[in-house]
This record gives C-alpha cells, sequence and structure tokens, in this order.
C-alpha cells in the first residue's frame, strides 16, 4: 500500500483520535488530527489529504455541516463516525456527499476495511464493479467518448457533469454521479437496487434499499429541471429502477 496516503481524523474526543491514529498508523497511513472543523480546515489549509474520518456530534458546528463545506469546496471523500447510527442518519449522511458513514463504538479493522475500499474506489477512477450481476457487464469508455448524449442531455465523463439540452452545467456529487453512470451505461435494462448499490457506493458497502431511493429521488430532481424526469428514470415496480432514453456514445467529439 502507498505509505505516503494521508489521513485527516476529526472528533472531539482526544481519546478516540488516539485510538484511530495509532491503529492507522500501523498500517502504514499517515494520519493527523483535528479536534472539530474549525482545526480541520487550518490542517486542509496546511497540507491536503487522502481521506477525512470526520465525527458528526461536535460541539459548536456538527459534523454534517462540515461535511456540506467539504463538498462546496471539493473536498477529499469523507467517511462519517456518528454514535447516531440510524437508518435515517446514514442515509442523510451518504445523500449530503459521504463516501460511507459507520455507527459508534466501530470496530477499528471495520473502519480500516471501509477506509481501503474508498481509497481503492477513487485509486479506480469511480469505476464500475464487474461482477454486480452476471447479465450487466459494464463496458470500457474508449478514449474518444468522454461525452455520453440522451434526450438533449450531455454527460462529461471527465468533468463529471451534467448539460442539460439548454447547455446549463449540472454539478453531480461523486454519489450521484456514479449512479449517473450506471444508468447512462446500462440503458433499457432494470438495474436492481442491490445493483445500483454496488455500482454507486462499491461492493462492500451496506445494503439498504432506501439509500438508494433518495439518490435517484436527487437524480430526477436535477433531471427535472427542463425535461419530464419521470421519462428518464423510470420505476419498475418490485425491480429496481430502468434508465429509458437511448445514449449515444460519439466516435468523434466537436469543440
Amino acid at each position: 500500500m502507498n505509505l505516503e496516503t494521508r489521513i485527516l481524523i476529526v472528533d472531539d474526543d482526544p481519546g478516540i483520535r488516539s485510538l484511530i491514529s495509532s491503529f492507522l498508523e500501523k498500517y502504514g497511513y499517515v494520519t493527523e488530527t483535528a479536534c472539530d472543523p474549525v482545526q480541520m480546515r487550518e490542517r486542509l489549509g496546511q497540507s491536503t489529504y487522502d481521506l477525512i474520518v470526520l465525527d458528526v456530534m461536535m460541539p459548536r458546528e456538527d459534523g454534517l455541516t462540515a461535511l456540506q463545506d467539504l463538498r462546496k469546496n471539493s473536498g477529499p471523500p469523507v467517511i462519517m463516525l456518528s454514535a447516531v447510527g440510524g437508518d435515517v442518519d446514514r442515509i442523510v449522511g451518504l445523500e449530503m456527499g459521504a463516501e460511507d458513514y459507520l455507527a459508534k463504538p466501530c470496530n477499528p479493522r471495520e473502519l480500516l476495511a471501509r477506509i481501503r475500499t474508498v481509497l481503492r474506489r477513487r485509486e479506480a477512477g469511480g469505476q464500475l464493479p464487474g461482477n454486480a450481476s452476471t447479465n450487466v457487464v459494464p463496458f470500457a469508455l474508449p478514449d474518444s467518448a468522454d461525452v455520453l448524449q440522451f434526450s438533449g442531455w450531455k454527460m462529461d465523463m471527465v468533468s463529471r457533469l451534467l448539460h442539460d439540452p439548454n447547455g446549463v452545467p449540472v454539478t453531480l456529487s461523486d454519489g450521484e454521479f456514479r449512479l449517473m453512470r450506471a444508468f447512462v451505461e446500462h440503458p433499457r435494462r432494470v438495474l436492481t437496487r442491490d445493483q445500483l448499490l454496488d455500482f454507486a457506493r462499491g461492493e462492500e458497502s451496506e445494503h439498504y434499499d432506501r439509500a438508494i431511493d433518495v439518490q435517484v429521488s436527487r437524480l430526477r430532481r436535477k433531471l427535472a429541471s427542463t425535461t419530464d424526469s419521470s421519462e428518464l428514470i423510470r420505476t419498475v415496480r418490485n425491480e429496481g429502477y430502468m434508465f429509458m432514453p437511448v445514449v449515444n456514445r460519439p466516435t468523434l467529439l466537436q469543440s
């Protein structure tokens, strides 16, 4: 593994900061800590990090507010830790852009596994898992097909931007991009929630259907800017979702 992988641990409990930091350093990670979001921002201004482990419940400013700020500023991937571990809280964290969410107290080895999964996904460039379904095989995009087109929309696979039929850019979070990529690479096929979870979050993530429903709902809102989004992503009762448009993969892009 890369000995220069840097992880920032943000938690108001010094014991937890020390425990996580010491454990990860045994596995070759370079760690630094911060006691709150204010100190986190100071650290980010002084150095770069490959991942942040961020506590949710902290005094003065909570972790979800800090997460929202990180996502606005294209910060590193975030794994949330929280003593509140219900499904609704996890969904909120994922919806706001966290890569993963663990309830406290958590086994340090489980945190390590989640960190490795997130970093592998980042190193792979958000590629779809190849064995999510025997009936759905992701294709490799040729270099010339960086932009996919459907129903007047354009999806830039490099900048991770959608452009609506009027040419207005629509920014996607990391999770929304991976989910959208699953749809455009598998148009007119029913994708189950389990398949979409694998595509959007990685095979080692926890599987709960509501997380995908929330992500699909967010995508529909963004796609509804100029078109009837119900015709783009269709709910298939008791099955999952189907992306309805024909997707064009141009062999030559115009500047």
